[in-house]
């Protein structure tokens, strides 16, 4: 007798307005209807797609979940996301990207803090901010939350000015 193989995650897609500009989100479907958000991705971000691969399906309800809890952050209804997850990364950046998770609405933290929260040397700056700039879930993992040692704005792969609008968003507007 032999076994099946297993069946491959299937990758499916859906856009979303925001007033960050239209947000490409994707996750994968298992075969068994389980389902995990892989990516949330802005318009002329860093390494992301610009548009959903060919062999991606469109699945808005699948990802409706994640399209009410981001369309609830961008109201101001919600300062916490919970879904299942799924992004693609090395140890380490799973590991770093966890750290994200802890940060609370409305705070920032350095790159140097960050590596402490993730149980890595200050010296891991380098390295964790790396981590930090290929998150692929923006907004959900809060890598905007993540400020340079002196406290300045520095890279974000959606574009300062993302970061920006995020920060003064999670502030009510008192940061900036």
């Amino acid at each position: 007798m032999t076994t099946a193989p297993a069946a491959t995650p299937t990758t499916v897609f859906t856009t979303m307005d925001s007033p960050l500009g239209p947000l490409l989100l994707s996750g994968t479907r298992a075969a068994d209807g389980g389902f995990a958000l892989s990516a949330v991705t802005a318009p002329g971000q860093k390494g992301a797609l610009a548009a959903p691969a060919a062999d991606w399906e469109p699945d808005a309800d699948a990802l409706a979940p994640a399209v009410a809890q981001l369309t609830a952050y961008f109201a101001g209804e919600r300062t916490t996301f919970d879904l299942p997850l799924a992004p693609v990364g090395t140890p380490f950046r799973q590991q770093v990207w966890a750290a994200l998770d802890d940060i609370p609405y409305g705070t920032t933290l350095t790159y140097g803090q960050l590596a402490d929260a993730a149980g890595h040397s200050p010296r891991a700056v380098r390295a964790v901010g790396g981590a930090v700039g290929a998150n692929p879930l923006l907004i959900v993992r809060p890598c905007h939350r993540v400020m340079g040692a002196d406290g300045s704005l520095t890279g974000f792969a959606a574009g300062i000015d993302a970061k920006r609008w995020l920060l003064a968003h999670e502030s009510g507007d008192r940061l900036f």
